[in-house]
């Protein structure tokens, strides 16, 4: 994608778009920034660069629609939680920033989350880790995907169902705040199946060579390889594992994957057969998705991939609370989310008021061979979808009375 091209033409995207979510006003509009604090440099660029894409159509999109007038200003946090909260403060003080959507990690968004919730602001993620609508939960925060909890359950799970005799699995985990809730959960689902984990390494933030994490994987002997990873590290991750051999006797599964994107940098031949957990695909035949579908399509060739549309998901949350609000105040834009339903990329969504987590369908995806492929995207077949998620007074989320 050409951001270049993107930005001069992001205003005609959003010309030709559908209905508004409410009246357009006659009246000036008052100006609204929505700051973006995501990595467009180091480690999780790959991730930021379309989460900071999928932002700013997100605000050409919706302009048209809202009581205000929406502006963007990314914020590069470097993929470092603390630089994060050093831009996230320098945009509540500098330039009064109060909306914030996106991210590239957890743990930048639990940093962020923390400083908008002190200012009073609104902050819509895509954070996986479960504490981000759980203990470290409040009421500025809202997340988008479902937590890792959800996205095991709608993986994992089913892929145990489906292979009822493969029963030893072997973990490789990101040794940070996101890989360690995926294996947490991962352990969970595999002693209530009463399979064996039969081992897991993790690895740091900064590995790239995993032949050493695959040899020590064969040694075990599993059955199933489950990867629980994020961006980069999950394709070199794959890579490795498929040159080994793994792929001819051993099941592998992501259940956090990005989809097409990773589809794509992979090629058919290695992700044919492979299993995959993803939070939205792009031939969902939802009316949210076709209407980011038919935007994307003004102003690409390809189709919109995971962190492009999460991010554009999250930046309609901000747009749907003010529209219901009618406001750009944030307490009264934070009670119109609570318990508010909309049209979402993933089908009717919705905003459970206990813990601000956005309801929606995750999906379990597995791999098609090259000649079955019906065009150039048609990587995968989304084998089952649904939503888990732990009661609000399970998740250790508590809001101040």
């Amino acid at each position: 994608m050409n951001r270049r091209s993107f930005l001069s033409s992001a205003a005609a995207v959003a010309a030709g778009l559908s209905a508004p979510l409410v009246g357009r006003s006659a009246f000036a509009k008052e100006t609204v920034t929505v700051g973006g604090p995501l990595s467009l440099s180091g480690v999780f660029a790959n991730v930021g660069t379309p989460v900071d894409m999928g932002n700013r159509m997100a605000v050409e999109f919706f302009n048209r629609s809202l009581p205000v007038q929406l502006q963007y200003l990314s914020l590069d946090d470097q993929s470092d939680p603390g630089k994060g909260v050093r831009k996230v403060q320098e945009a509540i003080q500098q330039s009064g920033v109060k909306y914030f959507s996106g991210t590239s990690n957890s743990a930048s968004a639990m940093a962020v989350a923390k400083e908008v919730y002190g200012a009073g602001g609104v902050y819509v993620n895509q954070a996986g880790a479960d504490s981000v609508t759980g203990a470290d939960c409040n009421r500025s925060t809202f997340r988008w995907p479902a937590a890792t909890y959800g996205a095991i359950e709608q993986s994992v799970r089913p892929l145990i169902d489906l292979h009822p005799k493969a029963r030893r699995w072997y973990t490789i985990t990101g040794q940070y705040v996101f890989g360690e809730a995926l294996l947490a959960n991962t352990k969970r689902v595999l002693a209530e199946k009463q399979c064996e984990h039969v081992g897991n390494v993790s690895h740091s933030l900064s590995e790239k060579e995993f032949s050493g994490y695959i040899a020590n994987a064969m040694a075990a002997q599993p059955d199933v390889l489950c990867i629980l990873n994020f961006g980069n590290q999950t394709m070199d991750v794959i890579r490795a594992a498929v040159n080994f051999g793994m792929k001819r006797n051993v099941i592998i599964i992501a259940p956090w994957s990005t989809g097409l994107d990773q589809f794509q940098a992979l090629g058919p031949d290695v992700v044919e057969g492979l299993y995959f957990g993803i939070q939205y695909w792009h031939d969902l035949q939802t009316p949210g998705n076709r209407r980011l579908l038919e935007a994307y399509a003004q102003q690409y060739k390809d189709r919109p991939n995971h962190s492009f549309a999460t991010a554009f998901a999250c930046t309609q949350v901000i747009a749907e609370g003010i529209a219901k609000a009618g406001t750009a105040d944030c307490a009264q834009v934070i009670k119109a989310l609570e318990g508010l339903q909309y049209e979402g990329i993933c089908g009717t969504e919705t905003v459970r008021a206990g813990d601000h987590q956005i309801l929606k369908d995750c999906y379990l995806a597995r791999g098609k061979a090259k000649s079955a492929m019906k065009d150039a995207y048609d990587f995968a077949d989304i084998l089952s979808g649904g939503q888990s998620f732990l009661p609000v007074e399970q998740t250790g989320c508590t809001f101040p009375a």
